[in-house]
């Protein structure tokens, strides 16, 4: 069987369908699978949250659904800088439905009913966009790494760092606003115990910190005493 690899990351892209109609969503997973995509399903938005995740490569996502709007969900992702392709299905093909969708971030709009070759067309279409999907960007506040051309980026300015600074850099943004102590980099960066390396992790923090917050640019890393790094809102 030909199995379709993300054209990005040579994987089986995954996809995550966000439908409420159970005979619908089942039909979508087994054509889906029998394409040779990954899937996960999710008949509500809560569970569409629960599954999402940056391995996912496409959502097919249902504008209404039982608790609530998939337009404002969407906006939610998309307000995380999240930027995932969104193929939109709706039984209703009003235009003010289109363009709401589409101006909130959606890539695609498919009114159903739907052929499945259509479906997997535009699958297909999005899947070949490149690399503007969440997979290959990372991005936290005003900062924005390509995880493929590992370069990394304030308010769109290129940032000069070593390589173990950027590996710090992105697992600070994946632990954004939460506070990361050295023996979680040491443990998930460096693979090592704490003590070997404290003294190196603090001399790539401190230079981490002088490229982020150039003159004129807010604190974005903040140390917190006693406790560890954060990277984001100033703490209270």
């Amino acid at each position: 069987m030909y199995l379709p690899i993300h054209p990005l990351l040579d994987r089986m892209s995954l996809i995550l369908i966000v439908e409420d109609e159970p005979r619908l969503l089942g039909s979508i997973v087994r054509t889906l699978e029998e394409s040779g995509y990954a899937t996960l399903a999710a008949e509500t938005l809560a569970a569409a949250s629960r599954q999402f995740s940056d391995q996912v490569d496409l959502v097919l996502l249902d504008i209404m659904l039982p608790d609530g709007s998939g337009v404002d969900w969407l906006a939610a992702v998309r307000g995380d800088g999240n930027s995932v392709a969104v193929l939109m299905l709706t039984a209703r093909d009003a235009v003010e439905d289109r363009v709401r969708g589409l101006d909130t971030g959606a890539d695609d709009y498919l009114v159903k009913p739907f052929s499945w070759d259509e479906l997997l067309a535009r699958i297909r279409a999005l899947l070949r966009r490149g690399p503007q999907s969440e997979t290959t960007l990372l991005k936290f506040g005003p900062i924005t790494v390509d995880l493929l051309l590992r370069q990394a980026y304030r308010d769109g300015n290129e940032l000069e760092l070593q390589n173990r600074q950027l590996e710090i850099l992105i697992y600070l943004m994946r632990h954004g606003n939460e506070i990361v102590t050295r023996e979680m980099v040491a443990r998930d960066v460096w693979k090592e115990p704490t003590a070997t390396w404290t003294n190196v992790i603090q001399v790539h923090i401190n230079h981490l910190r002088k490229v982020l917050e150039a003159p004129g640019l807010t604190t974005i890393l903040h140390t917190i005493r006693g406790q560890g790094y954060l990277l984001g809102d100033p703490p209270c």
